[in-house]
């Protein structure tokens, strides 16, 4: 077990510069950062438990790049995971209790293993945990006390999953210190939706979990709820020439859990009335029969984000093809498609409860606006919607006017994002 000098010593070594280097990517500034960032955070681990024995853990934030809103009705995704993450330095122990000490949330809580109980008004933090702990049980998997510190630089409420980048960490410290690490990602993510779906009362998919759990640019098709089938891809046709950013557009998405639940509400509602559990028991073809029954009831919305999902199946199959014949060109016009279809049809670029609000749509038009001036890129809206941020894909070389140009809108910070090759990790064994 590395003691707190030997990782105080492992934060020094090339070693673990080449860790840090797949994981955030070259560049100095970068690597002196997150050594600091690393160093940081076990000091503050000394200060706040009296540890000997620590593993360093990392779980990445993800970015959704097609397939929005599809996981729940067992649809197809490409996703990614990317540099921001959530790092926790951790230490198993024999007092059957949890403790948990988050920088970026300024939490510090006990959980005795003995006697859990839900805490009313508890924060979002602390309910996580019971629902992950609860779900460990479910499946079957043994769990046992540990001390963590914890910080993240995962925006939150943006999109990007910061929930499920820390499920994915708490996972991978249950899993390693007392399950053998034997456990596979997607029982990891069953159990982070496991803990949102109990605790949030959130319909969330296994999209987020897993792209946070796997690691680099994947394809997931959910036909199989229960073994989604997951396949690795060569991003190399972008990654040459292009950049992945996300924008904020001022507005936090935190509060519109009605919003979201409402999408696959009505999709399965559309499904059920024909039948079927999801939408992808039944064919498009099945739904344009029964058209005008289905604008009558569950509705014209619900029939235009069935109709989405359907079509964003067969743009995520046309985007793997895309990237297997590294073709660029074909793979951003089907980017900016699921964008317009996300906007359109699906209906999650505005609410329609504050439909003066759209700070989406707008930073969405003046970035298309961008993007015609250039003749190249992509944008769509990230993640679930309504608020939160938009993704732009952008020639590298057009990358800074972009920034400027935003700027001059009032926009503030725009993340250049790096998709990373690995997923939740315990950085001692890498």
């Amino acid at each position: 077990m590395p003691s707190i000098a030997d990782t105080f010593q492992l934060l020094k070594s090339e070693i673990f510069k080449e860790r840090l280097i797949d994981l955030y990517g070259e560049g100095q500034q970068a690597l002196s950062s997150q050594i600091g960032r690393y160093t940081s955070l076990v000091n503050e681990f000394t200060q706040r438990f009296d540890g000997t024995d620590v593993y360093l853990f990392s779980s990445p934030g993800r970015s959704e790049i097609s397939g929005n809103h599809t996981d729940h009705n067992l649809g197809k995704v490409i996703a990614a995971s990317i540099n921001m993450d959530c790092i926790g330095v951790a230490e198993k122990n024999t007092e059957n209790k949890i403790r948990i000490k988050s920088i970026t949330y300024n939490e510090d809580f006990t959980i005795d293993l003995t006697r859990r109980e839900d805490i009313q008004n508890a924060s979002g933090t602390y309910s996580i945990v019971r629902g992950i702990l609860d779900g460990f049980e479910k499946y079957g998997y043994s769990i046992g006390g540990f001390n963590v510190c914890i910080t993240s630089d995962v925006i939150s409420a943006a999109g990007v999953s910061s929930s499920a980048s820390f499920e994915m960490l708490i996972c991978a410290i249950l899993n390693f210190f007392y399950n053998h690490n034997e456990m596979d990602i997607i029982t990891c993510a069953k159990i982070g939706q496991y803990a949102e779906n109990t605790k949030w009362n959130k319909q969330s998919g296994l999209l987020d979990q897993i792209a946070c759990g796997y690691g680099g640019l994947i394809t997931i098709d959910f036909k199989d709820g229960q073994s989604p089938v997951i396949q690795t891809l060569n991003f190399e046709a972008i990654d040459r020439n292009y950049e992945l950013l996300i924008i904020p557009t001022g507005a936090n998405h935190a509060d519109l859990s009605e919003e979201y639940s409402s999408i696959p509400t009505e999709m399965k509602a559309v499904a059920k009335k024909l039948g079927g559990e999801v939408l992808r028991d039944l064919s498009i073809e099945k739904v344009l029969k029964h058209f005008a029954e289905l604008r009558d009831s569950p509705g014209d919305r619900a029939l235009l984000r069935a109709l989405h999902f359907y079509e964003e199946n067969s743009r995520v199959d046309q985007q793997v093809e895309a990237l297997k014949n590294d073709n660029a060109d074909e793979f951003l016009r089907l980017v900016n498609e699921s964008g317009n279809s996300s906007w359109k049809w699906l209906q999650n670029c505005y609410s329609n409860s504050t439909p003066d609000i759209q700070g989406v749509t707008v930073h969405l038009a003046i970035t298309e606006l961008f993007i015609k001036r250039i003749g190249k890129g992509a944008c769509r809206v990230h993640g679930g919607g309504f608020a939160g941020v938009i993704m732009a894909l952008l020639p590298k070389e057009s990358t800074a006017s972009y920034t400027e140009y935003m700027k001059s809108f009032g926009v503030g910070k725009i993340y250049n994002i790096r998709i990373r090759k690995y997923g939740a990790v315990n950085l001692n064994l890498l």
